[in-house]
C-alpha cells in the first residue's frame, strides 16, 4: 500500500486553489454557458407544459439542479486539462519523480479539481434562487452537497485517467467534448428521462449522471425518479471505480 503524504497532498490542492481564483477569465467562461443555459431555458419554457414534470414545480426548479450538474460535469471532466498543461510545461515530471507516492498525487490533483468544481456548482446555485428555485430545506441542502461530491470525484477522476493516456490537449478536448454532451444530454438535466423512446432510456441508465442529478434534483427540490437511497449508492460505486481507473492509469503513465 503506497504512503500518503498529507503535505503533498494539502501543496497540490492549495495549488489548485490558488490558480482557480487566479485565473478569473477561467472562472467566469467556465460558469457563464451553465449560467445562460439556466436563465433562456429556464425563463423561455417556464410557462411550457412539460409531461411527467409535477404541476406543483415550476422548470426553473427543475432545470436549476441539472445545470448544477451540467457546471460538475463540464469543470470536473476538464481538470484533466491542467494535468497536460503540467506535463508540457515540466512541471508533472519534477512532482511524479518527487520523493512521494503517486496515490498522494493523484488525491491531492482530485481534491483541487473536486473543490474548484463544487464551489462553481454553488455559485450557479445562487442565480437558480434568484430566479426561483426553491430549495427544500437545509437537510436537503446538505444531501444535495454529497451528491455534488460525488459528481465531481467521478468526472474529475475519469478526466485524470484520460489525460494520463494522452500528451496532446487538442486531441483530450475533442475526446471529452465527444464523450460529456451525450452524458449531459442523457441525463436528465432538461427534462425527464421518462420523455425519451425506450432505447434511449436504456442508454440513460447507463449513465452516471442521471443518478447525480435526479439526486441532486431529490435533495434541492423533493423530485426524483428513483430512491434517493439507490442515486446515492450508484453514484457512489461509479465513483469509487472512476477514481480507482484514474489512479490506476496515473500510476503507470509515464513522465516524459
Amino acid at each position: 500500500m503506497p504512503r500518503i503524504n498529507v503535505y503533498a497532498i494539502y501543496s497540490l490542492w492549495l495549488r489548485e486553489m490558488i490558480r482557480f481564483f487566479r485565473l478569473k477569465s477561467r472562472v467566469f467562461g467556465s460558469l457563464a454557458p451553465p449560467f445562460f443555459f439556466l436563465a433562456f431555458l429556464g425563463f423561455g419554457f417556464r410557462s411550457a407544459a412539460m409531461p411527467a414534470i409535477p404541476e406543483d414545480i415550476d422548470y426553473i426548479s427543475f432545470l436549476a439542479p441539472g445545470i448544477i450538474g451540467m457546471t460538475l460535469l463540464f469543470s470536473s471532466t476538464f481538470g484533466g486539462l491542467s494535468m497536460l498543461w503540467d506535463r508540457e510545461f515540466g512541471f508533472l515530471r519534477e512532482i511524479m519523480v518527487a520523493p512521494v507516492s503517486r496515490l498522494s498525487i493523484v488525491i491531492g490533483r482530485t481534491a483541487g479539481g473536486v473543490t474548484t468544481a463544487v464551489m462553481q456548482g454553488l455559485i450557479i446555485l445562487v442565480p437558480g434562487i434568484v430566479m426561483g428555485l426553491k430549495i427544500s430545506g437545509l437537510a436537503g441542502f446538505l444531501l444535495s452537497l454529497v451528491f455534488m461530491v460525488l459528481i465531481a470525484t467521478t468526472f474529475n477522476s475519469l478526466g485524470l485517467a484520460f489525460a494520463s493516456r494522452m500528451k496532446d490537449m487538442s486531441g483530450f478536448s475533442l475526446i471529452m467534448n465527444f464523450m460529456v454532451f451525450p452524458l449531459f444530454l442523457l441525463s436528465g438535466a432538461l427534462f425527464p428521462i421518462s420523455n425519451l423512446p425506450t432505447w434511449l432510456r436504456s442508454l440513460s441508465y447507463l449513465d452516471p449522471l442521471t443518478y447525480g442529478v435526479d439526486g441532486l434534483r431529490g435533495s434541492l427540490v423533493g423530485v426524483n425518479a428513483f430512491p434517493l437511497a439507490l442515486d446515492l449508492a450508484i453514484l457512489a460505486a461509479c465513483c469509487a471505480g472512476a477514481l480507482g481507473l484514474g489512479a490506476y492509469l496515473f500510476e503507470i503513465s509515464d513522465v516524459e
